[in-house]
């Protein structure tokens, strides 16, 4: 039976995936992919060559209601990863309008996402949570690239026993900020010191500090016995837990492997400066000293009230359950990449501050839901989306809070619930 090519097309979308594609059209379609990772790079190469620029795409296949859920955090991701000299180029592809494509690489649901390495014609398949953290750490787990820290250790390492000409391994990254690992960051800190900025990448906090960093690094040339560094949270996760990191940005003095201090001042160039100074100098009395010591003393109990004043940071099953143990805690479960949590977190501030300062003896708490120690977690309490709002009592989860989430609905809902009008 002979059809003409206009009925052979609805017929074939007609039957969709039943239809295989023919074995050249493997050839030609993965061709195409590789030559554009490969134009790319040809790209990358001309604007810079004195590093080997490894550029990856991954391309998001997407027609259905999931598609559209995942698509701000897709063109967040792409606004991080899709930047001047990138080591992987995000990118989509519509199956709708590509349907052979998509039969090709055997996408047989909505969306999937694939990593194609350049000159492999085999991609590899996320199947983690569809939450940026997840989707950035399988990124760099499949690349496993080496950071410029980690290039600028493995060539000090291959020159060692230069002789006593050779460059201190402190003067090699003078003028810049190290980019460092969980495999370096041990070793980088263990001896002189360091300024340290524990991030995130979809931290504007982070984003907007970031030039000023740079420039702090230039600025600290003349002292040969500092550097200053950065290590992201959301690729080496167990570093930051070692340094009990519970928000971002946050800025580490570290002495010898040892945090001195954490910094909370302004995170201006001047201010920045003017505290490395300080910490590098040597007091001329003994009375300077001790003025300090009692003024550092004085701004911690500080910082410890002004801890108090917010939402407590839960983070694994022992600090949920001893949270919810007893009285009354109202808990907010979220994921940081969420545009309704970021919209809530200035309310929920406000609130713990006003909660603490009335003596209610209420929690108010929150819980990251994409950290890997909470995930369980929020299985468990039937977490569905972001934000979820539970009020537990003794123990006991309440019903979920549904209403308004403005500052006068919240505190009503918890003198309502409390019994009282302390609030």
């Amino acid at each position: 039976m002979w059809l003409p090519p206009s009925e052979l097309i609805r017929l074939g979308k007609w039957l969709g995936s039943k239809i295989r594609p023919p074995p050249l059209s493997f050839s030609f379609s993965f061709s195409l992919i590789n030559s554009f990772v490969a134009a790319q790079r040809k790209e990358n190469r001309k604007q810079r060559t004195e590093n080997a620029l490894i550029t990856d795409f991954v391309p998001l296949f997407c027609r259905c209601g999931h598609c559209k859920r995942l698509h701000p955090l897709w063109e967040q991701l792409a606004e991080i990863m899709n930047v001047e000299d990138p080591k992987v180029i995000i990118a989509k592809v519509d199956c709708t309008k590509h349907q052979s494509l998509c039969a090709e690489h055997e996408v047989t649901g909505y969306p999937t996402l694939r990593l194609f390495k350049l000159g492999e014609a085999e991609s590899v398949k996320f199947k983690g949570t569809r939450d940026l953290p997840a989707i950035t750490d399988f990124i760099n787990h499949e690349l496993s690239t080496l950071s410029e820290a980690e290039q600028a250790e493995q060539k000090l390492q291959e020159s060692a026993g230069a002789g006593a000409g050779s460059v201190p391994v402190a003067n090699q990254h003078l003028g810049k900020v190290v980019d460092l690992s969980e495999d370096t960051f041990a070793k980088h800190v263990s001896s002189g010191n360091h300024f340290v900025k524990f991030f995130a990448p979809w931290c504007s906090h982070c984003q907007r500090l970031a030039p000023t960093w740079d420039e702090l690094a230039k600025e600290l040339k003349q002292f040969s016995g500092v550097t200053v560094s950065k290590i992201d949270c959301t690729q080496y996760r167990s570093v930051c837990q070692d340094f009990e990191v519970k928000g971002y940005p946050t800025l580490l003095w570290i002495e010898d492997g040892k945090k001195i201090e954490k910094y909370s001042g302004a995170r201006d160039l001047p201010t920045l400066k003017t505290y490395v100074e300080k910490m590098v100098g040597v007091p001329t009395e003994k009375k300077e000293s001790s003025d300090t010591a009692a003024q550092e003393a004085a701004k911690e109990k500080a910082d410890e009230e002004a801890e108090k004043l917010k939402p407590q940071q839960l983070s694994g099953e022992a600090a949920f359950t001893q949270a919810v143990a007893e009285g009354t805690a109202f808990i907010k479960f979220y994921a940081p990449w969420c545009g309704h949590c970021q919209k809530l977190q200035p309310t929920w501030e406000q609130l713990a501050t006003e909660t603490h300062n009335a003596h209610s003896g209420v929690v108010i708490a929150k819980v990251d839901c994409t950290a890997p120690e909470n995930k369980q977690i929020c299985i468990d309490e039937q977490v569905e989306g972001y934000p979820t709002l539970f009020l537990y009592k003794n123990g006991q989860r309440q019903d979920e809070y549904e209403g308004s989430r403005t500052l006068p609905e919240l505190k009503a809902y918890l003198k309502k619930t409390i019994g009282h009008d302390e609030l």
